[in-house]
């Protein structure tokens, strides 16, 4: 089609996006985001009763071992304001736990549970399904090279000078 392509909306009526638009890598990408983390957050909540967060701390424990609350922000990318909220729910469910660290009594030193391990461990089943119908159109070679570019794009973004 030139000039511009037919898009089907929600409600079934045809939404024209001029080529132009359709040829935006930052347009392509940020559509792409909206769809992924909207199929992420409802596939988590519904599938495991579970947030993208909790996933992130989860992983974050697992993969680095214990840390603070701020240490656990910089590694997940996480608000330190929102981290208390995300942290009470995993206390919650008893897959973190939380000690006073020996080096500095006003702060905690979060640890992964045995309990966050094996829900790490449904969480990455879980969101091993929905990246397989996210990425549904690639072959398994096309979507290796597409994680690639993604994390040279990112890493080339996020340095810090």
């Amino acid at each position: 089609m030139t000039g511009a392509e037919t898009e089907d909306t929600p409600d079934g009526s045809a939404l024209k996006t001029p080529d132009r638009l359709r040829r935006r890598a930052s347009r392509l990408l940020s559509q792409l985001s909206t769809r992924s983390d909207k199929l992420i957050t409802e596939g988590l909540a519904a599938q495991a009763d579970a947030r993208k967060w909790h996933y992130a701390v989860l992983a974050s424990l697992q993969d680095f071992g214990p840390g603070s609350q701020a240490a656990l922000s910089e590694r997940t990318g996480i608000y330190r304001s929102d981290m208390v909220g995300v942290l009470n729910e995993l206390t919650e469910r008893d897959l973190v736990e939380r000690a006073p660290d020996p080096g500095d009594r006003r702060r905690n030193i979060i640890t992964i549970s045995a309990r966050g391990r094996r829900r790490l461990h449904r969480l990455d089943k879980v969101l091993d399904d929905l990246h397989d119908e996210l990425l549904a159109p690639l072959n398994p070679a096309e979507r290796d090279q597409f994680v690639q570019l993604l994390t040279r794009l990112l890493d080339h973004h996020t340095r810090t000078p």
